[in-house]
């Protein structure tokens, strides 16, 4: 890779970094249930990714395919190291402040109704739907990042939000 290249890599490498942080950030808390850690996840995500930039080959695929890889490797890793397995409770930050007692413990029980919910569906399902409405990724991105088809990522997409609901009915 030449000097202009990795020039160009680096603005473009900056410039998802302003669209995929927070989304990066959102992805690891998700799956780990600790704010700061998820955060750190997310800045050791472009970290790896600058010192890989170099010998980054595109494939076809889009760079934040790439960049959530890294993530999702890194979450990994994380969870290894705590030797604790599974997702997380959904994030408790987006209840209303100003909300009554009542409306935070029924908001509370709902989020808990859906995280159980989400653990009935496949672990590929449960991935879309991370990728999809917590890191607001494209169902192309998905696609990307999961190695599948997006008609695939649409398919699987549909199923479990079919599931999610007739689970959330029951």
């Amino acid at each position: 890779m030449g000097a202009e290249e990795l020039k160009t890599r680096e603005a473009e490498l900056a410039g998802m970094f302003e669209q995929y942080y927070d989304k990066i950030a959102r992805y690891a808390y998700v799956h780990i249930g600790d704010r700061m850690a998820a955060e750190d996840i997310a800045g050791e995500v472009f970290l790896k990714a600058l010192e890989a930039l170099p010998s980054y080959h595109e494939r076809g695929l889009p760079m934040s395919a790439w960049l959530f890889r890294i993530a999702h490797n890194l979450v990994v890793d994380h969870l290894r190291q705590r030797e604790r397995h599974g997702s997380a409770p959904l994030d408790e930050a987006n209840l209303p402040l100003d909300a009554s007692p009542a409306a935070l413990a029924e908001s509370r029980i709902e989020m808990a109704r859906v995280k159980e919910a989400m653990q009935r569906l496949s672990p590929a399902q449960q991935e879309v739907v991370r990728l999809r409405f917590l890191a607001e990724l494209s169902s192309k991105e998905v696609a990307a990042v999961m190695g599948k088809s997006d008609g695939a990522v649409r398919e699987m997409q549909s199923a479990a939000i079919a599931r999610l609901r007739q689970l959330l009915v029951e």
